[in-house]
């Protein structure tokens, strides 16, 4: 009888067996069928009930992603994908994918992780230069961005993104160039003209600040408090105190107690030879701090240039009292600073 059990036991495996892979390939073929009509849903769940009946059917762990992707549902594309990578590590197509679901996902070290053992990848020296500036490691960003560009000289993204690169290493003479190379490449980026714009004033070429800010805004860029002020002090700064004025006053209209700003509006009035509308703005900074020496002075400068010499003078003696570094302004015909 035990002999004769085994003999009865042995076919209904088998059977089992069959029955499981005919459902597992059933719901699989299904699944295709409703992933090439574009009913991605649909043949989502088939591949999951493919996947119910067989765990290790790694084709369906592939096309399930592929449908996941379709619907944009990153995060079950990536488990399918991971899955894969598992019960069939080196598949072309499954790093491929899988690599590129790391980047967005902003997996960077994954990302680069799989993509060094997928040379074949199309993109795989796109991801790794990208995510090695996303990781802040520079010096390895620079160098694979660079070949990348050798391949695609027309890519504005990784073009930009070595802009940024040089710009994050304090390179600002090579990131000019590039920055250049990657608006001409794509004028549709508003913020790289304003980053562009913001670079040159780091390096004091101001009117080339005031141009690619400017251009920034006529391409849409939004003319934020930050906007006004970059520019009134790229103006100010290029000795343009009229349209210095016209956008600082715009930020002091909207910050009355932001002391740089007001400094700088009156020292523009100042320069621009105003002196009433300077000495309004320096008298209110002297209000607001009584022990704010350089406006007391420059209140007083004002005076003078007004020709109330006497009072200018006594204003420019007290300022010098609370603070005596204010002294070798003496020996100046005019003060040259603003805060």
């Amino acid at each position: 009888m035990k002999h004769l059990l085994i003999y009865f036991l042995l076919p209904s495996s088998q059977c089992l067996y069959s029955q499981v892979t005919d459902s597992s390939l059933f719901y699989f073929n299904k699944g295709l069928e409703e992933k090439t009509a574009r009913r991605y849903q649909v043949a989502s769940k088939n591949f999951d009930k493919a996947i119910s009946f067989n765990p290790k059917f790694t084709e369906a762990y592939i096309e399930n992603g592929k449908a996941n992707l379709e619907m944009r549902k990153v995060d079950p594309a990536l488990a399918n994908f991971t899955k894969a990578n598992e019960l069939k590590p080196g598949d072309k197509e499954v790093m491929k994918n899988l690599t590129t679901l790391y980047f967005n996902n902003r997996q960077f070290q994954k990302a680069i992780d799989l993509a060094q053992n997928c040379k074949e990848c199309p993109d795989a020296e796109r991801i790794i230069a990208m995510s090695n500036y996303e990781l802040e490691d520079y010096n390895k960003a620079i160098p694979a961005l660079q070949n990348v560009l050798t391949k695609d000289p027309g890519n504005a993204e990784v073009t930009y993104t070595l802009a940024r690169s040089f710009v994050e290493s304090e390179d600002y003479k090579h990131a000019i160039p590039q920055f250049q190379k990657a608006i001409d490449l794509d004028r549709s980026h508003n913020a790289w003209m304003y980053e562009l714009g913001l670079v040159y004033h780091n390096v004091n070429d101001f009117e080339n600040a005031v141009k690619y800010m400017k251009m920034a805004a006529d391409s849409g860029y939004p003319k934020t408090n930050d906007y006004y002020e970059n520019l009134g002090y790229a103006y100010l700064y290029s000795g343009d105190f009229d349209n210095a004025l016209k956008n600082l006053n715009i930020v002091a209209a909207k910050k009355p107690n932001n002391k740089e700003i007001l400094t700088e509006v009156a020292f523009a009035y100042y320069k621009r030879q105003r002196y009433d509308e300077a000495l309004n703005y320096y008298s209110q900074l002297f209000q607001k701090d009584k022990n704010d020496a350089r406006s007391l002075y420059m209140a007083g400068m004002c005076f003078q240039k007004k020709g109330d010499n006497k009072k200018g003078q006594a204003m420019c003696d007290k300022a010098i009292e609370m603070d005596p570094s204010l002294k070798s302004l003496r020996r100046k015909q005019d003060a040259p600073f603003g805060l």
